[in-house]
């Protein structure tokens, strides 16, 4: 999910576009947080609500854990008008524990449900809150649930599920990210259990309703219609979604690396139309990119999309079908960020879930820093560093790694982003890239933790970087705070110059930072500049470096490679 921007220039042209083409905000520029208690205030306590739940593991219960989710059949009959909906969910599972007592789901107890049955039969069931628990008389290895309902959803976190409009038209969408599917179907709504899901859409025939998968039939009665997807591919709860609103519909394809078509579909509001056909070309492109350098689209059997919604917080990587603010469509390009983070999304946090949602950074940091490759890819080494510098903070609050209530903040984001751009520097291209490879390949359509990502780093690299992630991931805060001086005498023995380089690490966030430090000396007489790279392991390190001619000035980390402030104290 995309949710804010740190560029000064990106933050001016959204605040222009939005007041003065659309007329409202949009929190793609501000720390969500910040948003949310800005303008959101009902949302404010959902979030506290959301952050409460995940800390202190209440929203998802023991039981839960020991049941796996095969499949979901969800039907969901759309009435904007009432702002209600008709559900009929039938969940297929296993257990993986004996003695089993009772299944526990998700599911919101503001939803009047009329039917549940287990392996066909009506069963007493008991609900609080957002847990739905079904006793059970006898041990089970396998069940088929069904649960039939109605009712209006709550619209809660980043609208879970929202009845709107747009020029007075209806326009439903959902965004489960991160508990909230269980908003308007019942689920296993955990992260790392993921299913096969087919969904069936049911609303006015003039609209058109999208979801994750492949459509499978579009069937038509009087004056409803119903849309038919399927997913070839197991998916996460919270990428489960849906839109249903007056779409005009448009594609492109892509070749994949064995010739295979594929199908790029786009959905946009009438009166947006020719701004997404600029704003959504080029996907052709990105996927091309990003299937050499990571492997094949991972949903090559289903499709790729983009479609238009009014959650104005910027965008989100729904598997298969990215959803996209109405407020960032401008015909302008002006935010192809955002398009290319959600498509690398598919790769890193749909197709590679996180194990829980303290490893989010393997979602969001990836993604955010794919944006700077594809940048490199297409204006150079020069874009790349631009792009990371956008990303540069000096004071990340909390750490990368089970963030807690900065769980869609700038450290996450952005500082996750800079891990990867260090580790880079740290082991080489060739084996970073191979990393990244061998990390996808390996937990493709399963789930991760940021521990099993470092097992593959030790593995491909042949080194123990544990340190690298416990400074940088788990422990360490902000960056480092670097002060150093230098001098240089003459040295007869080596007919050069001696350059004698002092380095202090003074931050507080981490007690001795360690990483690779390029560093540039430009020479009184002009002729050409020479780089050398050390390896900082103390906190207090004395460098000695030859040089071939007089020093004038030297420059640490000249290709901005490592997350720190440095500052020249008088020679």
């Amino acid at each position: 999910m995309e949710t804010k921007k740190s560029k000064s220039l990106q933050i001016l042209i959204a605040l222009l576009l939005n007041l003065f083409l659309f007329g409202s905000w949009a929190c793609a520029l501000d720390p969500l947080s910040n948003f949310l208690a800005k303008i959101q205030p009902n949302s404010v306590f959902a979030q506290a609500s959301m952050f409460r739940q995940l800390q202190e593991d209440t929203y998802v219960s023991e039981n839960q854990k020991n049941i796996d989710i095969v499949h979901y059949s969800i039907k969901i009959d759309l009435h904007p008008e009432k702002e209600l909906i008709y559900g009929d969910v039938t969940i297929n599972g296993i257990t993986h524990s004996k003695g089993l007592k009772q299944i526990d789901l998700n599911f919101y107890d503001n939803l009047y449900i009329s039917s549940l049955k287990l392996n066909g039969k009506e069963v007493k069931y008991e609900r609080e809150e957002t847990k739905l628990s079904i006793p059970l008389e006898t041990e089970l290895d396998s069940f088929r649930i069904n649960v039939k309902y109605s009712g209006k959803p709550k619209r809660m976190g980043f609208d879970s599920f929202a009845f709107d409009k747009f020029e007075n038209r209806s326009v439903v969408f959902t965004m489960n990210e991160p508990v909230y599917a269980s908003t308007w179907f019942p689920c296993n709504d955990k992260p790392d259990d993921k299913a096969l899901v087919d969904i069936w859409i049911t609303n006015d025939s003039s609209k058109i309703s999208v979801s994750n998968g492949k459509l499978i039939d579009v069937n038509t009665e009087k004056d409803r219609r119903t849309y038919h997807w399927k997913t070839q591919y197991p998916i996460s709860t919270y990428l489960v979604c849906l839109y249903s609103a007056d779409y005009k519909h448009f594609q492109e394809k892509y070749l994949s690396k064995d010739n295979k078509a594929m199908d790029i579909d786009y959905y946009a509001f009438p009166e947006h139309l020719e701004m997404a056909k600029v704003d959504f070309s080029g996907h052709a492109e990105m996927i091309s990119f990003f299937s050499q350098l990571f492997g094949e689209y991972p949903f090559i059997q289903d499709k790729y999309g983009v479609a238009e919604f009014l959650c104005q917080l910027g965008a989100m990587e729904h598997q298969t079908i990215t959803g996209i603010g109405s407020n960032f469509l401008n015909g302008r390009k002006f935010f192809n960020d955002f398009y290319v983070h959600e498509l690398a999304h598919q790769w890193f946090g749909d197709a590679v879930g996180p194990a829980t949602w303290k490893d989010i950074w393997l979602n969001e940091g990836f993604a955010s820093y794919c944006e700077a490759l594809f940048a490199e890819h297409q204006s150079g080494f020069d874009a790349y560093k631009s792009t990371m510098l956008s990303k540069f903070n000096s004071n990340f609050p909390g750490t990368v790694y089970n963030p807690g209530s900065y769980l869609f903040g700038t450290t996450v984001y952005d500082k996750g982003a800079w891990i990867l751009h260090m580790l880079r520097f740290e082991v080489g291209d060739s084996v970073f890239f191979n990393i990244l490879r061998t990390y996808y390949n390996e937990f493709k359509y399963k789930n991760a933790s940021s521990e099993d990502f470092i097992n593959v780093v030790n593995s491909v690299s042949k080194r123990d970087l544990n340190y690298f992630f416990d400074q940088w991931l788990f422990t360490g805060r902000g960056a480092v705070d670097m002060e150093y001086s230098w001098t240089q005498g003459t040295n007869s023995a080596k007919a050069g110059n001696k350059v004698i380089l002092k380095l202090d690490q003074t931050q507080s966030g981490y007690p001795e930072y360690r990483f690779p430090l390029e560093i540039e000396f430009i020479f009184e007489d002009k002729s050409e500049n020479f780089s050398k790279i050390i390896y900082v392991d103390k906190r207090e390190k004395l460098v000695e470096v030859n040089t071939p001619a007089k020093v004038k000035e030297l420059i640490l980390d000249p290709n901005h490679w490592i997350l720190m402030n440095d500052k020249n104290k008088i020679n």
